[in-house]
């Protein structure tokens, strides 16, 4: 259980390397840190004490706290071989490989990995990004969360940027940020898989989407794109749209009441595998079957994509290739040498999920 002088010394932290106490600034008496965390003098004279060991704040006898040259006393501290990896989520689905990857590379140049989660939450990835730079690390590399949306964090990363962090972004990026990044070409793949859906005669496609991430975006977009290339049958097209902090229950609750109508869609193209494989679920509780009533195409190639019954026809993310990529490019930037984006493009499996209408 964190003390409370750990509390308060991490409160303090957190805001001088998230910038809300800037170089040279003066801060808050002890007083006011008393009363803004509800404790003893001892316990912020204790927290003060370690921040000033670790160079964070500087005392002016009679004069008061002030916030001290952190970043400058950081370089010369990263010594400890250490490459930060954020990503939405750690232990399943896609990620286990593409972590993998990663330090695959990294460690064959004497680095570890330094790993955090933000379940796709940006309150969570502030979190991350502090704890990155409250460890050292030199270079970072990171998957952006809910990257279709606004990101209160920009001000985190302009201050990782102008310390001269390396930052790499994996599977999509932040538009205002100009650090390289490593995704797949998310909206011609999915237009190549609804074309595909149209070649075995389906007409009448649902498509559900997550949009707050900007892969499910042009997942999407590819998805109607596909459909504005045949107008006469653009109108039968239907899409489901939902973001991560929603409750997937009333997500299947719309799914399952446009599969219960009498002229259902044939097929429902997923914003990704582990959505496919719940859909699958709905449309059997509706006695329906996949393929013979019902077509369903995902998105990544999921491990267990190929094991299921039917196994899913899908576009296949490189998730250890882009842990590869990742690792050779973060350890080129560290070495200050130059490095390009990468796009992947995407190869359809067909599977057994799909069937002509």
């Amino acid at each position: 259980m964190e003390t409370k002088y750990e509390t308060v010394k991490k409160g303090i932290k957190a805001d001088i390397i998230a910038g809300t106490y800037q170089t040279g600034d003066k801060l808050p008496t002890e007083s006011d840190f008393m009363k803004q965390f509800g404790v003893s003098r001892y316990t912020v004279r204790r927290a003060v004490g370690e921040l000033q060991n670790e160079r964070f704040i500087y005392r002016i006898q009679g004069g008061g706290m002030f916030v001290d040259d952190w970043q400058s006393e950081r370089v010369t501290q990263v010594n400890n071989k250490m490459v930060g990896v954020i990503t939405t989520h750690i232990a399943d689905y896609i990620f286990p490989n593409i972590i993998s990857g990663i330090d695959r590379i990294v460690s064959n140049s004497g680095y570890s990995i330094l790993l955090s989660n933000t379940h796709n939450n940006h309150q969570k990835e502030r979190q991350s990004l502090i704890r990155m730079l409250d460890s050292n690390v030199e270079a970072l590399i990171v998957e952006p969360t809910q990257s279709a949306l606004p990101n209160p964090n920009l001000d985190i990363y302009k201050k990782i940027r102008d310390a001269g962090i390396p930052v790499l972004f994996i599977n999509s990026h932040y538009d205002e940020l100009d650090f390289p990044y490593i995704h797949t070409n998310d909206l011609e793949a999915e237009q190549r898989l609804t074309e595909y859906l149209f070649t075995q005669e389906h007409e009448k496609i649902l498509g559900v989407f997550q949009v707050d991430d900007s892969q499910g975006v042009h997942r999407m977009n590819g998805f109607v794109q596909s459909y504005l290339k045949h107008p006469k049958i653009s109108y039968l097209s239907e899409i489901v749209m939902y973001q991560s902090s929603d409750e997937m229950a009333k997500i299947f609750e719309r799914v399952t009441k446009i599969m219960s109508s009498e002229n259902r869609p044939t097929a429902i193209a997923c914003y990704n595998d582990k959505l496919a494989i719940q859909i699958i679920d709905v449309i059997r509780s509706l006695d329906l079957r996949v393929p013979e009533d019902v077509s369903v195409v995902g998105f990544d190639d999921y491990q267990l994509s190929k094991y299921i019954e039917p196994s899913l026809t899908t576009l296949v993310h490189p998730k250890e290739k882009m842990g590869i990529d990742a690792g050779k490019s973060i350890i080129k930037m560290i070495n200050k040498e130059p490095v390009e984006s990468i796009t992947y493009d995407p190869e359809m499996i067909i599977r057994n999920s799909t069937a002509r209408k």
